[in-house]
C-alpha cells in the first residue's frame, strides 16, 4: 500500500473564477470526512459518455478510496477510469476526482477487507480468483480510487479548499 503523500491546499476555481484568498481548511478535515463516510456517492461515465452515479460502501485508507462492485460501474471503468467520490453532505462537501483500477493482488484485498469488514458488520474476504465475496461467495471486482484532486468545503459554501498531493 502507497500512501498519497503530503496533501496540498489551494484555492480552487469556482464559479469560473478562483476563489477568493482566504483560510484553507485542513486535509484531516476532509480526510476525517472520507474515514467516516458510511455511503459514498461514485460517478463514472459509459463508452458513450451516459454518466453513471451510484451509492456504494467504501473504506478510505492511506492510498486512497476502496470500493467493490460488479454492476455496470465495473464496466464503464473497464473503458474509462476517471471516477468522482462525493459524500452525502451537503454542507460540509468532500468531492474526490481521481482514477479507478481494478487491484487483483491478494495483500491489498486483504488490507481492504480488514477495514471494510468490520466497518460495516459485513465480513468480506479475497478470493483465489482476486476478487472480494461477501458469505455468499459471488465475487466482484475491488477497486482503488487515486486522487488527482480532492475539493472540499464547510457549511455556505466557506473555506473552498482543493487538495492535491506530492510524494
Amino acid at each position: 500500500m502507497r500512501a498519497l503523500g503530503t496533501a496540498h491546499g489551494s484555492a480552487p476555481v469556482m464559479f469560473g473564477q478562483p476563489a477568493p484568498p482566504g483560510e484553507l481548511l485542513p486535509w484531516d478535515w476532509a480526510e476525517r470526512r472520507l474515514v467516516a463516510a458510511v455511503n459514498y456517492w461514485i460517478a463514472t461515465a459509459g463508452p458513450a459518455g451516459r454518466p453513471h452515479c451510484r451509492p456504494v460502501w467504501g473504506v478510505w485508507l492511506p492510498d486512497g478510496f476502496w470500493f467493490s462492485t460488479g454492476s455496470v460501474t465495473a464496466r464503464n471503468l473497464s473503458v474509462n477510469a476517471e471516477i468522482t467520490v462525493h459524500l452525502e453532505s451537503g454542507q460540509e462537501v468532500v468531492i474526490v476526482e481521481g482514477t479507478a483500477r481494478e487491484v487483483r493482488d491478494q495483500p491489498s484485498l486483504h488490507a481492504m477487507c480488514e477495514a471494510y469488514g468490520p466497518k460495516y458488520d459485513y465480513p468480506v474476504a479475497p478470493t483465489p480468483e482476486r476478487t472480494v465475496a461477501d458469505s455468499s461467495g459471488t465475487g466482484v471486482p475491488a477497486y482503488l480510487v487515486t486522487p488527482s484532486a480532492v475539493f472540499g468545503w464547510d457549511a455556505d459554501m466557506t473555506s473552498p479548499t482543493k487538495w492535491t498531493f506530492g510524494r
